[in-house]
């Protein structure tokens, strides 16, 4: 089990953008969305200014770094929220997951037979892997780059940490949970609903 994704939403994406770019040392795989009524993706090499002569308005940017895979979509809020984290699972994990988020009558969409997503009930949604050719080849990236550890503020942090452990039946200790070598760790001070970025740690 690993986790190899996470969607950001917020108002500065741009920002949160030039961070992951600038900072970090991400690449930027695309940025998705649409001039007019046609739906279209500029992969990197044209700047936001170009963009916006062109009337690009975007729905996503898509930037990754060794075996970590980051979306950031427009939204209302200032600091960056958490739509979802996306785990690759092995094919016994997938399945036990599906299994248990069906016996808790959690919400299950499947998009095109590509990706599946579960509600947890606690504001985020999970979105499950079973092995895929891309997403080994992320993973091998993943001996240069890693996710230690991912920190999200939340207004109750061990019931967020709780509905996460209730899908995946990984490793709880109060709020950090470990999923495969990252830890995850909700902190207090947040918001309901979608827990806010707090803290990355990359090795």
């Amino acid at each position: 089990m690993q986790l190899f994704h996470y969607h950001l939403v917020t108002s500065k994406v741009r920002e949160v953008e030039a961070r992951y770019l600038g900072k970090l040392g991400f690449n930027l795989v695309a940025r998705h969305g649409r001039i007019g009524e046609e739906t279209t993706s500029f992969e990197s090499g044209q700047g936001w200014t170009d963009l916006d002569e062109l009337g690009f308005k975007l729905r996503l940017s898509e930037l990754e770094k060794g075996s970590i895979n980051v979306v950031v979509q427009p939204g209302q809020w200032d600091l960056p929220r958490v739509d979802h984290l996306g785990l690759a699972l092995d094919e016994d994990e997938f399945e036990r997951a599906l299994a248990r988020a069906e016996d808790a009558a959690l919400r299950v969409q499947e998009h095109g037979g590509r990706r599946t997503f579960v509600s947890t009930n606690a504001g985020y949604r999970l979105e499950l892997h079973p092995p895929r050719d891309w997403i080994d080849e992320l993973l091998e990236e993943g001996e240069r780059l890693r996710l230690s550890e991912l920190h999200l503020k939340a207004d109750d942090p061990e019931g967020k940490a709780s509905a996460l452990v209730d899908i995946l039946d990984c490793e709880r200790h109060g709020a950090d949970i470990e999923i495969g070598d990252t830890l995850v760790r909700f902190v207090p001070g947040g918001p309901q609903g979608r827990p806010e970025l707090h803290a990355e740690l990359f090795i």
